[in-house]
């Protein structure tokens, strides 16, 4: 039975679990580095530069792991680049065995590697686990209903973590293909950075649905080299995640694309789009497993400054005609 939970990062996301699991009546803590963070939660109970006018009520934090580390179960809610190295710190007061989920959706920059492989490495006693799905941090927050998947191999630890954070407005669904759910989280986001050029772009609704399916066909095959389950991505944390994080500027990732399709310099600094760093794995994942990606090929050329967003839209409209299904 999981009754406590740690939450590694005082981030948005990080608070609104913390505040999800106290409402399914969990003992929660948070761990944040920054000393103003951790004094806002305690003293005012609310996370202002985070979630603004949400209140915290018995969520308390802390800028010691060891004392937020006391928990049956760890949630790792910092971003996909920052993964190893705060998972590399808190290995020490992670008990054997130890529930470890990882809420940050990406592929690590210089190894390619999924994040429960980076858990793996850096925390091999953990039980790794992936809560993804389409969900927005200030949604939850507000207790608006959200379903989420969260996997783990063990099918039991699945569930398990599904009770510990499951209430009236929050639904999780247990799943077992690990690398479906992360890849899904993952590369969706390089393909919302899509969806934001083309509204930035103002090239209209059909060009956007079309988009839309075009990703997904993308991420479909991409999941597939890499051994993901077919069901896995026409769920939740696949083709559910893909739809809410194309919808609108509210998706960081679809505010960068916006950006970009505006005029503006890809090199400008966009906090925690996570498709950024993810672009160029996905890239080089699809082509290392003979994948078609023209999308994302597409997003990563634009980002690097080797494409311009104008050749990008020439080249996908007039690469040679197929069926759609190849």
């Amino acid at each position: 039975m999981i009754e406590s939970i740690g939450i590694l990062g005082g981030g948005a996301w990080g608070t609104a679990l913390a505040l999800t699991a106290a409402r399914a009546g969990r003992s929660v803590r948070i761990w944040a580095r920054d000393p103003a963070t951790v004094a806002a939660i305690d003293s005012r109970h609310e996370n202002p530069h985070r979630l603004p006018g949400i209140r915290l009520d018995h969520v308390p934090a802390t800028d010691s792991m060891a004392v937020a580390l006391r928990a049956d179960a760890v949630v790792l809610a910092v971003p996909a680049q920052a993964t190893r190295a705060v998972a590399t710190a808190a290995a020490p007061y992670i008990p054997a065995g130890t529930p470890l989920v990882i809420a940050a959706k990406g592929l690590e920059r210089d190894t390619d590697r999924r994040l429960s492989e980076v858990i793996a490495e850096v925390v091999p006693d953990a039980r790794p686990a992936v809560l993804s799905g389409p969900g927005f941090a200030m949604d939850v927050a507000r207790g608006l209903p959200t379903a989420v998947t969260i996997a783990a191999e063990d099918e039991t630890l699945a569930l398990d973590l599904c009770h510990a954070f499951a209430g009236p407005a929050f639904r999780p669904y247990a799943e077992t293909d690990l690398i479906g759910v992360e890849i899904g989280g993952a590369v969706k986001n390089v393909l919302a950075i899509a969806a934001g050029i083309v509204a930035g772009r103002e090239l209209g609704a059909s060009a956007h649905a079309a988009l839309i399916a075009r990703a997904f066909a993308e991420l479909r095959r991409l999941g597939d080299a890499l051994g993901a389950r077919p069901d896995t991505l026409m769920g939740l944390s696949g083709l559910g995640d893909l739809v809410l994080t194309c919808s609108g500027p509210q998706s960081r990732n679809f505010a960068y694309g916006l950006h970009l399709g505006r005029g503006g310099d890809p090199a400008a600094p966009h906090a925690l789009a996570e498709g950024i760093a993810t672009a160029a794995v996905a890239r080089d994942l699809a082509r290392r497993h003979g994948v078609s990606a023209p999308i994302i090929e597409a997003v990563a050329a634009i980002i690097d400054g080797t494409l311009t967003i104008e050749a990008a839209i020439e080249g996908l409209m007039n690469r040679p005609l197929r069926r759609e299904a190849d």
